[in-house]
This record gives C-alpha cells, sequence and structure tokens, in this order.
C-alpha cells in the first residue's frame, strides 16, 4: 500500500496517499491527528504516523 513512498512524506504525498486536498492535509498534521515534525517550513511525517492513523480511522467506524 504505501511501498512506493519514502519513509518520510511531504503534505503532497500525505494529501496524494489519502485523496484529499493540502488544506485537509495540513490540517491533519497540525490538530496532531498524525504525528508529524516541522523542518524548516515544510513538514516531514514518518509512514509510520500515517498508518497508524489509518488503522485509527479505520477502527472508528466499526
Amino acid at each position: 500500500m504505501l511501498e512506493q513512498y519514502d519513509d518520510i512524506l511531504t503534505i503532497n504525498d500525505l494529501s496524494e496517499l489519502l485523496k484529499i486536498g493540502s488544506t485537509q492535509a495540513y490540517r491533519i498534521v497540525r490538530s496532531g491527528k498524525i504525528k508529524a515534525y516541522k523542518e524548516g517550513k515544510d513538514w516531514k511525517i514518518p509512514k509510520q504516523s500515517v498508518i497508524q492513523y489509518i488503522y485509527a480511522q479505520s477502527h472508528l467506524s466499526f
């Protein structure tokens, strides 16, 4: 599922992966729902954080 992505994702990667706009991706990251850190002006998002977010969201539906 995430094999094509590096271990650290960008906002653009996150948007593409979750099929959401960049504004929504920034909102999710800033809210802390996906653990990420800022390096300069760029957000760095560990792939594992995205996996945990997807897992948590999928289990909220049941």
